[in-house]
């Protein structure tokens, strides 16, 4: 991991070097500095313009030849989209096929069902090595209880053998997920152990999935499904034709979570101080801000209505990160949620240990502002 970040740091410093010989000359480069627009931006249109420039360099018979290729890649992008929906038909048509599967699945883990002897039977996997290692903790378990008689404060109580489905499910995924455990707070898991199932509807026309969340009777909100829809694309864009790389969310649409009274998990209450321009009094205001949670996943940031007005670039990195979060879902949490359960189906990032933690956030800020008599 060292390597690599060393390795990073040395990319940059010689791609900065090298934006800093683009951008220091040119007629480009000082038109674009004065228009306003971002580095990045700036840095594109240069680079855009240096290709240019090298093919306009090339032979007269040459840039025409290039512009026929430039054609049979335009038609090969329309085949590739006719081929992407009818993916796109097979994946809905088959998720027809799992649903079944994943409605006993469900059943399963809340303890509406319990299965029988031959499902229970896994002809591939030795469980001798699993039952041995069950019988050890259990061993170690009533040895610890037997050492902590004596003690003062009851021990917890084991975990009744008899107990239903399969508890906190869906929250050890959440915690076994760094994904997911990075956007889980302290304050989301009494929440998140309510979460029953998670559910993907496939749409055909106009593609896109719509997640839905699960669950039981809680302390926070009345809601007993939690939504995110996820609207695609799968047709080359008629003005960049060949940047098409196959279906792509472009949009997505939260629900209104009703929470009950004080129960609000993402939001919190700071108190500033507030110090008079003039008169030099201080005196403390109390406001509520957006607090770090996993249930800001239900709502996103606004897309404009125009598709083709451009957003801001801390707007943009946002929605990118929630349709990564949405696919990601959709795609490994949905389908393979019993071998996130019991880690073998997790990524290597997912087993990393985690050396550094972040420093949760302060419910009051001691920082002081000045006030004129306008806002006093």
């Amino acid at each position: 991991m060292t390597t690599n970040e060393r390795t990073g740091d040395a990319t940059s410093e010689v791609e900065s070097g090298e934006e800093e010989e683009v951008l220091g000359g040119g007629e480009l480069a000082a038109h674009l500095i004065k228009s306003g627009i971002t580095r990045n931006e700036m840095i594109a249109a240069i680079t855009n313009r240096l290709h240019a420039e090298a093919m306009a360099s090339l032979p007269p018979n040459v840039r025409r030849r290039i512009r026929a290729l430039r054609t049979l890649q335009k038609e090969f992008a329309d085949i590739e989209s006719k081929f992407y929906l009818e993916v796109h038909a097979l994946e809905c048509k088959y998720e027809r096929m799992y649903k079944p599967l994943l409605e006993k699945r469900a059943q399963i883990v809340s303890g509406a069902y319990e299965p029988n002897d031959a499902e229970c039977v896994n002809p591939w996997r030795d469980e001798s090595e699993e039952e041995e290692l069950a019988r050890a903790v259990q061993n170690a378990a009533i040895a610890e209880g037997e050492e902590k008689k004596e003690e003062k404060e009851p021990a917890e109580p084991p975990m009744d053998p008899n107990v239903k489905g399969i508890p906190d499910f869906w929250y050890t995924i959440f915690k076994n997920v760094s994904m997911l455990c990075e956007m889980m707070q302290e304050h989301d898991e009494p929440i998140i152990k309510c979460l029953q199932d998670i559910k993907v509807q496939m749409f055909e026309d106009p593609i896109g999935f719509t997640l839905e969340f699960h669950f039981l009777p809680n302390d926070y909100f009345t809601n007993t499904v939690l939504t995110k829809e996820y609207s695609m694309k799968c047709k080359p864009d008629e003005e960049n034709p060949l940047e098409f790389e196959g279906p792509e969310i472009y949009s997505c649409k939260g629900c209104e979570i009703n929470w009950k009274k004080g129960k609000n998990v993402t939001v919190k209450t700071i108190k500033k101080k507030q110090k008079h321009k003039s008169r030099g009094s201080v005196r403390t205001v109390t406001k509520s801000v957006q607090a770090d949670s996993f249930f800001n996943f239900f709502a996103p940031p606004q897309m404009p209505d125009d598709p083709n007005s451009t957003l801001a670039s801390d707007t943009q990195a946002l929605l990118t990160a929630d349709f990564e979060v949405g696919h990601y879902i959709r795609e490994r949490v949905v389908s393979r949620a019993v071998l996130l359960y019991t880690g073998e189906g997790l990524d290597e990032d997912d087993d990393d240990d985690y050396e550094e933690e972040e420093d949760s956030y302060s419910d009051e800020d001691s920082g002081t502002e000045e006030v004129s008599d306008a806002e006093d």
